[in-house]
């Protein structure tokens, strides 16, 4: 393997490892991921970046339970768990043994601290409900945790796998934007702020002895073509989300490489704010549907890799409900609605594109598209800082695309408060019935009604399903072919000779 360039080993060198390695890879255990955005901060119970996610989730802190590649819900601190048969409370049994990054033990307390810590009305966790929806959390001994939910909620087990359920200590959660401590195989070392977030192997791991990489970098590469060039340079090992699928053909053709395609949980949606007049009205929200070419987009932005989706829900999943036809393109059909609603003079909206490369080029084709039926659109490129502060936080937009990539998160809809501002009592009956369902039959049933719902209100214009493109070095092994959550789980790689 090649030396890595100075970047590269300037970093290492910095990361207790004496002087730079001459080469990357088996020889010295470390590795460097790509990642698209820098997160605002690293502590997930607070802040609702995926990016925090990739870097910490399962690396950093854990959870009671975790997801595979698959989507399915597996013990972490929780090594079982039983549910009463009236479905209002879960008993987890902890796993014994496990401390914090700082040194400090890890007991049933520290979950009751997280969990009553998220659902506090001053709190700032993105999934807050969730936690409010729990009654009592009992700790009757340091490795056993009861949750009484004041009703059933068929997606717990799940929802206690994502990000904003990461355990943490109350001696230094307060510190955790900035200097993470959680239980997880890797504690933080270093945040190399615009560059890089390093992490390195935790030597009191519980299960130390079976994780291969020792240090581990996440470097920021935004830029498309920069993300080729590093890969191809060997400044980086893997980038999990390539921003330039048109080269995915050169990487497949180089035998230093590896492709890896498969699917997310990124339902990508062109949001419309219900807080503006014209986007209050139904008509106009259907026009703006029947006005978009879904596959042209993903075709002219994303070179085919993506999946055209009807409504806010993941094609792979059991209870989809394909609503694709719904809004077919019908330019004719969008001016005719835009008259009715009394915009056949034409209609002027804002479209706020973050950085991602789905925005952006995406944004450019929805833009014409939008321009075909007489909305006219001023596109305003901003920063991810600057969305999460004008789009998600002051809700200060028109229309906006973004991917939502947590799964399983159609409840979005159920909060009206939301950047989006989608308030409807039927939608939120319908999920209602589906989070409190006691068999898998009747939440599907609902959960597909919720689906419809939101296509027949056109809540949003739904766009598609981003997949998973990833490049690695050859040799890289243990790497997720499909996202279910956006993590990297460094634990589970190694490099093969």
């Amino acid at each position: 393997m090649r030396p890595r360039a100075a970047w590269t080993a300037g970093v290492l060198a910095c990361l207790l490892l004496g002087p730079a390695p001459a080469e990357a890879g088996p020889a010295d255990g470390s590795l460097i991921i790509g990642m698209r955005l820098e997160p605002p901060g690293l502590d997930p119970t607070t802040g609702g970046a995926a990016a925090i996610g990739q870097i910490t989730l399962y690396n950093v802190y854990e959870t009671l339970t975790r997801l595979d590649n698959n989507g399915n819900v597996l013990p972490l601190l929780a090594k079982s768990w039983t549910l009463a048969d009236d479905g209002l409370s879960y008993t987890f049994d902890l796993v014994r043994g496990v401390t914090f990054h700082d040194g400090t033990a890890f007991d049933s307390s520290d979950v009751k601290f997280t969990f009553e810590r998220n659902r506090a009305a001053a709190g700032r966790n993105r999934r807050m409900a969730q936690f409010a929806n729990m009654a009592a959390i009992e700790t009757p001994a340091p490795d056993r945790v009861v949750i009484r939910l004041k009703q059933p909620s068929s997606l717990l087990l799940f929802d206690l796998a994502r990000a904003s359920a990461a355990i943490v200590a109350p001696e230094t959660a307060a510190g955790n934007q900035t200097r993470p401590v959680g239980t997880g195989p890797y504690r933080f070392e270093r945040w190399y702020k615009g560059a890089a977030v390093v992490l390195k192997k935790y030597a009191a791991y519980r299960a130390a002895d079976r994780v291969a990489i020792q240090t581990v970098a996440f470097r920021f590469i935004n830029d498309a073509a920069a993300q080729v060039t590093a890969l191809k340079t060997g400044d980086i090992d893997y980038m999990p989300g390539l921003s330039a699928p048109e080269v995915v053909g050169q990487f497949r053709a180089d035998a230093r490489f590896q492709v890896l395609t498969g699917t997310t949980e990124g339902e990508t949606i062109l949001a419309m704010n219900h807080r503006m007049p014209a986007l209050r009205d139904l008509r106009v929200r259907r026009a703006i549907s029947y006005a978009i070419d879904r596959q042209a987009v993903i075709d002219g932005a994303l070179f085919g890799f993506g999946v055209p989706i009807g409504s806010h829900f993941a094609p792979h999943d059991a209870a989809y409900v394909d609503l694709t036809g719904r809004y077919p393109f019908d330019p004719a059909r969008a001016r005719a609605l835009l008259a009715k609603a009394g915009y056949g003079a034409g209609l002027e909206l804002s479209l706020t594109l973050p950085p991602p490369s789905y925005a952006r080029r995406g944004g450019a084709i929805v833009a014409r598209m939008l321009g075909d039926v007489g909305i006219r659109v001023r596109i305003r490129r901003v920063e991810w800082a600057k969305w999460l502060d004008s789009v998600y936080g002051r809700k200060q937009f028109d229309l906006t695309i973004i991917a939502h990539v947590e799964p399983m998160d159609i409840g979005i809809y159920a909060n009206p408060d939301t950047y989006f501002g989608y308030d409807s009592a039927e939608f939120r009956a319908l999920y209602d019935r589906a989070d409190q369902a006691l068999t898998v039959a009747e939440q599907t049933r609902y959960l597909k009604l919720a689906q419809i719902k939101l296509a027949d209100d056109a809540a949003n214009g739904f766009l598609f399903e981003l997949a998973k493109v990833g490049v690695a070095r050859r040799g890289l092994t243990g790497l997720w072919t499909n996202w279910p959550v956006f993590i990297n789980d460094v634990a589970a790689m190694s490099w093969k000779e």
